[in-house]
């Protein structure tokens, strides 16, 4: 690129330099706030980004990439997509106001282009990983799918302390992406302190040794000519060799004083005569002229990326670059201030008055923000194909079976029953396919991978898991990583928006980790990503595995993740409607995710009492999938109700047998979403499923009983009023039988039996 036009892009870098603090500084000083809060922003985390945005947005960047930027850079994005029209001059006044630009990237909620949510460290930066994978996915199912181009991530150094991070680069599939590329804003600066160690070269082999090119750029060509001359050799030495702490305070000298400093206590003539022959204040501008800040050197390393793998580029920087705060420690959350402001202007060529003043008409800078803002627009992908989700499979379940078990199952008849959204399933675990009763499916839709491969073990008679890994596969396998789990099924959730290709992602995993994975899929599902985590086995039901493979509290955080219904059915039909529902509600704009939590245990499906009469039959799969159904009693004659969910309902059914024997008059109910019920609850007690299971003119006492934590149902006295007890798990677990667990927490029959005694006694 030729030096007139790396100066047309140093001029737009100083342009956004200033706008991108003007947004924080307008969020902080230009809006009344009557709460006295500070608003916050992060302008020096922004500064360090300039450069690096610049020379992508306007010089590297097409409309087929995508990009994620690190949250603390928001500011940069949203001046960058000011600058080539892609959002009003009005909102630059904005930032963290209601319906105003968020305080972090979002796809969903900022008014301008945003390609991922980066809100969440560390998991934002991988969110590329996963669409790259998710659009090669599409691509071999869907040959139309609109091409895509690279998949890159900015980042701080500080992100890569996060083990997300490291968890996405060591699955063995992302060694392979050529397209991903990640670009390292190595400030060597976090929140609170100046980074203690020169990490840079570790950081190196961790990447090389998973299979990525590696590319440094430290220093600028200014610097790097400085080096070339006389005692230039030393001067790299020593500030190569200095601690991060000891070059951030060399950017906090005086002019002065900085020669003495930089030279050290003992500088060999050769480097005290070159430092004597720069005049101070050139010494102090060479000495940040670091690689992350070189437009030119920028662009060269963006036309060496390999193809063939994926590339990281560690580019140094400084925290605050051409800003009074640059390098302090300190930096991270200050502001500038008024003075700092109108000196700022001055420097960048802006107006303190008219700080959203444009670029003159026809300039360079107008021309080629005109430019790229073509280049970088998007055709809308379109609406995905219209699908129509069967309501039932109709294959009864008449044999002892686990909700586990069912699974398998119902993908396996909706295979052939319904092949058009059989299809569009695509299933993903990590190592537990089997174990969560996915090797009929993968029999019958066999494992997906880039390239096909052979199959050594497909002369085996003994194996009953045909692993065959072809592009035509429909279930992903990751390595024992939960995280990386719900980031792929979020990406392979949001196919319709990015591609208009619909797809219905089914992630199983074991329950108990559904906490390790809950940040990653929260960010997922903010982030627009719809998917079904199905977590299995769950509970003290899976007695003999003991505490640790025990999950209590994943109900609870089913019924309060948001974007997301929560499903515990206990028997195989229910669960059957309830999974059909939930992948009608996959892959749309108005879409949702779910959450399923299954178990091992095997039930005797005729106590589900399934209507046989095709009317009664489909009010109980319309009760089932609004949230739940009376199994037992007359809720007008109700001395006492039992309220039941999962795999415990066999138990909560025999106790209401033994009180009916007793002589009292009990209801049994069997929820198979808290969720949907206490949303109901929400919109007013006698609302949709709630009024039905619950009607307002027959209270009575309620036990409610679950295998999890009982706190998860203890609002359903507030529907009338009712006095309760909730039964349910609240400590850790032991190896045992499941009478043995059960007992051992109270919520077998006996412990149910007498709560509701208690209750009519009271």
């Amino acid at each position: 690129m030729s030096g007139a036009d790396v100066g047309v892009l140093r001029e737009i870098a100083q342009r956004v330099l200033w706008l991108s603090t003007s947004i924080v500084d307008s969020a902080n000083n230009g809006r009344r706030d009557p709460s006295g809060l500070k608003v916050g922003g992060h302008q020096a985390s922004s500064a360090s980004m300039v450069d690096i945005m610049v020379a992508l947005w306007f010089h590297e960047l097409d409309e087929t990439d995508r990009i994620s930027v690190k949250p603390h850079a928001s500011p940069v994005l949203h001046a960058i997509n000011y600058l080539i029209g892609q959002l009003p001059a009005s909102y630059l006044t904005t930032l963290r106001a209601k319906g105003g630009l968020q305080s972090y990237p979002s796809r969903l909620k900022d008014p301008d282009p945003v390609d991922f949510s980066t809100g969440s460290v560390g998991i934002g930066a991988t969110a590329p990983i996963w669409a790259a994978i998710a659009h090669r996915y599409v691509r071999a199912h869907f040959p139309d799918t609109p091409r895509a181009g690279r998949f890159i991530s900015l980042l701080g150094d500080a992100e890569l302390d996060e083990g997300a991070v490291w968890e996405a680069i060591a699955d063995p599939q992302v060694g392979q992406l050529g397209e991903l590329l990640w670009i390292v804003d190595l400030n060597r600066q976090s929140l609170d302190r100046v980074v203690p160690d020169i990490q840079a070269g570790r950081l190196k082999g961790m990447f090389e040794a998973a299979g990525w090119q590696t590319m440094t750029l430290k220093w600028g060509r200014a610097i790097s000519a400085v080096f070339e001359r006389p005692g230039g050799t030393e001067l790299k030495q020593r500030l190569e060799s200095m601690s991060n702490e000891e070059y951030q305070r060399l950017l906090r000298l005086p002019d002065g004083e900085l020669p003495d400093r930089l030279a050290g206590a003992q500088p060999s003539p050769q480097l005290r005569a070159l430092v004597d022959s720069i005049a101070p204040a050139e010494l102090a501008e060479t000495i940040r002229d670091l690689g992350g800040h070189d437009l030119g050197l920028l662009l060269d390393a963006f036309g060496q990326v390999a193809t063939d793998r994926p590339t990281v580029i560690f580019a140094y920087t400084v925290k605050g670059r051409r800003l009074p705060t640059e390098g302090h420690p300190a930096n991270h959350s200050a502001l500038l201030t008024g003075e700092q402001m109108v000196a700022l202007a001055e420097t960048c060529g802006a107006d303190r008055d008219d700080p959203w003043a444009a670029f003159p008409a026809d300039s360079a800078a107008d021309l080629l923000c005109r430019e790229r803002s073509e280049r970088l627009r998007r055709p809308n992908p379109g609406e995905p194909a219209a699908l129509t989700v069967p309501t039932s499979l109709g294959h009864p379940f008449r044999k002892p079976v686990s909700t586990q078990a069912a699974l398998g199952r119902i993908l396996a008849d909706l295979s052939r029953d319904a092949p058009d959204v059989a299809d569009l399933v695509v299933t993903c675990s990590p190592d537990v396919a089997s174990s969560t009763n996915l090797g009929g499916w993968i029999n019958k839709r066999s494992v997906w991978a880039p390239y096909d491969r052979w199959d050594w073990f497909s002369d085996d008679a003994e194996r009953l898991l045909r692993w065959s890994e072809v592009d035509s596969g429909q279930h992903i396998e990751l390595g024992i990583a939960e995280v990386n789990l719900v980031g792929l099924a979020a990406e392979l959730g949001t196919t319709w928006s990015r591609w208009g290709k619909r797809l219905i992602p089914i992630a199983t995993l074991y329950d108990p980790f559904v906490a390790r994975a809950l940040e990653p899929w929260s960010y997922g599902i903010y982030a627009g990503g719809q998917s079904i985590l199905v977590g299995t086995p769950s509970g003290v039901t899976l007695a003999p595995e003991g505490g640790a493979h025990q999950s209590i509290t994943t109900p609870s955080i089913g019924l309060e993740q948001p974007g997301c219904v929560a499903w515990e059915p206990a028997f195989a039909q229910d669960l059957e409607w309830c999974l059909l529902h939930a992948m009608s509600q996959v892959g749309r704009p108005d879409g949702t995710s779910a959450y399923l939590r299954l178990s091992t245990r095997s039930i005797d499906q005729e106590q589900a009492r399934l209507p046989e009469e095709p009317a009664l039959r489909e009010r109980r799969r319309r009760q089932v999938v609004a949230g739940g159904y009376r199994i037992a009693g007359d809720p007008s004659a109700d001395q006492v109700t039992l309220v039941g969910v999962g795999a415990i309902m066999p138990e909560v059914i025999e106790a209401a047998g033994i009180l009916t024997d007793l002589g009292h008059d009990v209801g049994a109910i069997c929820l198979t979403s808290p969720d949907l019920v206490f949303r109901a609850f929400q919109q007013g007690p006698a609302t949709g499923i709630a009024g039905e299971l619950f009607p307002p003119a027959h209270p009575a006492p309620l036990v409610t009983v679950l295998d999890g934590h009982p706190h998860t149902l203890s609002f359903l006295a507030g529907l009338r009023g009712d006095r309760i007890r909730s039964l349910g798990v609240v400590d850790f677990g032991q190896s045992s039988s499941l009478a043995d667990a059960y007992d051992l927490h109270g919520i077998g029959i006996n412990a149910i039996v007498d709560a509701a005694l208690t209750l009519l006694e009271s």
